[in-house]
């Protein structure tokens, strides 16, 4: 049995706990660092304690998949606030070699984001100063690499010059120097997978856009990996949260000599070709990135493919696709022309029944399942003819968590003999998407947020009301599964309860 160590981007459970699920799902084994050594939000992980961890659980290990965001910085939050100098990043991430001599034989798989600029004002996950300076560090960002290639508009050449006066010296400085900092790690990543000690590298955008830091520093590395000739060996796209998951379908794909084919049909005609919020390229560039990431690749018909990815799609780009809490009816007026629901259920029926392996994603609006979709699939009774589900968060995590999921499963479908717990372990977690994305990400979570007001707590400030709040997460959760999961959640919702990892409503942690 093949054994492969993982070292995740931080605590929050859809970096360390999704891979370990989808883990159980095979006959492979999974060791990752204990909790106490990974960090809490931007408090940062014990990276001694780690590395000491890594010497010993990679000594006889096949494979590692390892962030080098939590190895070099301590997370990814942390990877936004450090202060500390080259020289100690790369020191931190040339352990790697230490590894790879203590055991030649092991396969280093790493992933290092490139680091945010989100468009809005908020410290939450950001240095202090984000609270008042965040979008102007964005449209700085945005307008530096935008000039760089074609001239500014009269307004935005005002908007540059006003820039330059508002946002202070102290500021853009840390900010500038921090991301320098991080974009040379990255160097040294690829440097890495040239010298033979990672064998495989994906760089993901975290939140990114058209113009701005991302871009800029994507086609410094793109150009970096070009020129050493290793474009077949270090990635890059849109996502962050997700990558563990794909990376461990990739390594499961490596150790299986299996290579899927995956066939793509969207909800709308133009979805191939919108860029989703959040990112800088087309959807159907993100899906073929996703796919080839994770192994698979994208095929021409669903009648030779190893399972059919269904992606339920914005019909629009980029600030006028939905958030998922967005009633229907305030939707840009392109939903309703755009996006044949009925035709893309009833397919999704017909593929079922013709004994293909059905992947949704849907990624139709932002930060949780399209309610109108997945209430039609409820009423017909075609929730238990999908295997595998997401609609979480920004598109690639969407797309990189159910691509993740489905070709571990396509694989043991196509088994004439597969460990007992296989099949146990696929429901469970596509019933834990379907419970998560669609019940409180779009459901419950708006519901418990409107009454925080009366129990003394905000979105992002619920540590002192936590259990309370959690407890009503938790009640409502069985009510939507009793209202739309059926027996989909027969029997594995009787223990469901509902935490809140980081003091806050954005994300959820659920034991069933």
């Amino acid at each position: 049995m093949s054994k492969v160590v993982y070292v995740p981007l931080d605590e929050r459970p859809c970096n360390a706990k999704f891979p370990i699920m989808l883990a159980a799902i095979t006959d492979l084994r999974l060791s990752s660092p204990p909790r106490t050594l990974l960090g809490i939000k931007k408090q940062p992980a014990d990276v001694e304690g780690i590395r000491h961890w890594l010497l010993k659980e990679t000594s006889d290990a096949d494979y590692l998949i390892v962030s080098a965001d939590l190895l070099v910085y301590g997370g990814i939050v942390p990877s936004r606030l450090h202060q500390l100098p080259l020289a100690e990043c790369a020191a931190r991430l040339g352990f790697l070699r230490d590894l790879k001599r203590s055991n030649p034989a092991l396969r280093i798989y790493a992933f290092n984001l490139i680091m945010r600029a989100p468009a809005y004002n908020s410290s939450d996950e950001e240095p202090d100063y984000y609270e008042q300076h965040g979008y102007s560090l964005f449209r700085y960002g945005w307008l530096s690499d935008k000039q760089s290639s074609e001239p500014l508009a009269e307004e935005e050449l005002a908007e540059w010059e006003s820039l330059q006066i508002e946002v202070p010296a102290d500021v853009l400085a840390d900010f500038l120097r921090r991301r320098a900092t991080n974009a040379e790690v990255n160097e040294l990543a690829i440097n890495l997978v040239n010298e033979g000690i990672i064998e495989h590298l994906v760089i993901p955008l975290d939140d990114n856009a058209q113009f701005g830091f991302s871009p800029m520093e994507q086609r410094k590395l793109l150009l970096t990996a070009e020129r050493h000739n290793l474009m077949d060996r270090v990635l890059l796209y849109p996502g962050a949260d997700e990558i563990g998951c794909i990376l461990f379908a990739r390594v499961f794909c490596r150790i299986k000599n299996y290579m899927p084919e995956a066939a793509v049909r969207y909800s709308s005609t133009l979805g191939p070709t919108i860029i989703p919020k959040y990112e800088d390229r087309s959807l159907n560039e993100s899906v073929k990135s996703h796919l080839h990431s994770g192994g698979a690749y994208m095929g021409d018909s669903a009648a030779t493919a190893d399972f059919v990815l269904m992606v339920h799609s914005p019909p629009v780009s980029q600030h006028e696709v939905a958030e998922s809490p967005n009633p229907y009816n305030d939707r840009h007026r392109s939903y309703f022309s755009e996006v044949h629901i009925p035709e893309f259920v009833s397919a999704i029926e017909a593929l079922a029944g013709k004994g293909k392996l059905i992947a949704l994603a849907d990624v139709a609006s932002c930060n949780g399942a399209d309610h109108t979709l997945m209430r039609l699939l409820s009423k017909k009774e075609l929730l238990p003819l999908i295997t595998a589900y997401a609609g979480w968060n920004t598109s690639g995590n969407t797309l990189g968590t159910v691509v993740s999921h489905a070709i571990i499963a396509s694989y043991y479908r196509n088994q004439d003999s597969r460990p007992e717990h296989t099949d146990r372990m696929n429901r469970y977690f596509y019933l834990y998407r379907l419970i998560e994305d669609w019940g409180y990400q779009s459901i419950v979570r708006q519901e418990t947020a409107s009454r925080l007001g009366e129990l003394g707590g905000t979105y992002f400030q619920v540590g002192h009301i936590r259990e309370q709040v959690s407890q009503l997460i938790t009640q409502r959760l069985h009510d939507f599964c009793a209202e739309y999961l059926g027996e989909t959640a027969s029997g594995a919702i009787d223990g469901l309860k509902a935490d809140l990892p980081w003091n806050r409503m954005f994300e959820v942690d659920l034991t069933l």
